[in-house]
């Protein structure tokens, strides 16, 4: 069986029900969705999902235990996270329960897209499960351009691990992706562990813990990775973060010179701008109009009236971004 996977809690609330809905607007409530729990605080999602037969919020304890242990076990082979998870405020694991995305390892689906909360479906995804006929990891994303958020690419390891062609190929964000059930098994978690615990643990990127592992974990393992922003010709391939502002709003649905968007993921914007702008607060930020359309696909009614001049959305700089402040490399 095939499915569409996510993860959230209340605390996402409002991104992961506009993802349903357009889930539902793209399939008509035929395509099976399961909600990968973060924590124990998802009261209000298994309250709205009650409603939707097709969506379930996953329980297997077993499972989420196994994963939770995994997580464990990778970082604590790493030599700097601790410290450098302390530095940033963390306290214990950094971005714990992240991992749990995992989980689709072990099911419901044996075919599976994992999304993002923080992401809307645009495009029927067929094309998607049809090269998991012959590949192991399916990706549709640039962040191949960039390396920095995946591993650590100050580490002399690094291209020892991994050739610099398959760095530039095979690397992907962990917000969309598709795969297929039981690639990791005990004893392939097992080796995987093994190999960081002999030195290898130091490439991983701390500070995208989920990103990091993902990435490790299909490329270490041998996985078959296919790209379809490497594959698809120029005139044909799109773009997904609202990052990039030329896209076209048609109909509720996005387009890239023409070309509709698989998804769009509204990455780097805080959980918190999306709950405010439910909340009444005039917020502004990339294709709002989108995220509030299927926020409130069900519920017309209850969408938000602003009347006041929107103020844009502001971020707190990262720490990437401070470091770079700090050194008087960016304004």
């Amino acid at each position: 069986m095939d499915g569409i996977c996510t993860l959230g809690n209340d605390y996402v609330f409002d991104q992961i029900v506009a993802l349903l809905n357009s889930i539902e607007a793209i399939y008509d409530k035929k395509m099976p969705v399961c909600i990968y729990p973060y924590d124990d605080n998802t009261e209000k999602l298994a309250a709205e999902i009650a409603s939707r037969p097709q969506v379930t919020l996953y329980d297997d304890s077993v499972s989420i235990k196994r994963w939770d242990s995994f997580a464990k076990a990778v970082w604590d082979t790493h030599p700097t996270a601790r410290q450098t998870w302390e530095k940033a405020g963390s306290k214990g694991y950094h971005r714990f329960g992240t991992h749990r995305r995992y989980c689709a390892f072990d099911g419901p689906f044996d075919r599976f897209v994992y999304m993002d909360a923080d992401s809307i479906l645009m495009s029927p995804l067929e094309f998607i499960f049809a090269q998991l006929e012959t590949n192991d990891c399916i990706i549709y994303d640039f962040q191949h351009k960039d390396l920095t958020h995946v591993y650590d690419v100050k580490s002399n390891k690094l291209t020892k691990v991994f050739p610099e062609e398959r760095l530039k190929t095979e690397i992907f964000c962990s917000g969309f992706y598709g795969s297929k059930k039981d690639l990791f098994s005990e004893e392939k978690r097992n080796e995987l562990i093994n190999y960081l615990e002999k030195g290898e643990a130091e490439i991983l990127y701390c500070m995208a813990p989920d990103q990091t592992v993902i990435n490790y974990m299909m490329m270490r393992h041998g996985c078959s990775i296919y790209n379809f922003a490497l594959s698809l010709p120029n005139d044909q391939k799109t773009g997904c973060c609202v990052t990039s502002s030329h896209f076209e709003n048609k109909n509720n649905i996005l387009y890239d010179k023409g070309n509709r968007l698989t998804y769009i993921h509204y990455i780097g914007i805080s959980s918190q701008i999306f709950r405010k702008v439910c909340e009444g607060e005039n917020i502004d930020f990339p294709y709002r109009d989108i995220f509030l359309y299927y926020r409130y696909y069900h519920d017309l009614e209850k969408l938000p009236q602003f009347n006041q001049k929107a103020v844009y959305y502001q971020q707190k700089p990262n720490l990437k971004q401070k470091i770079l402040k700090k050194l008087g490399l960016t304004k």
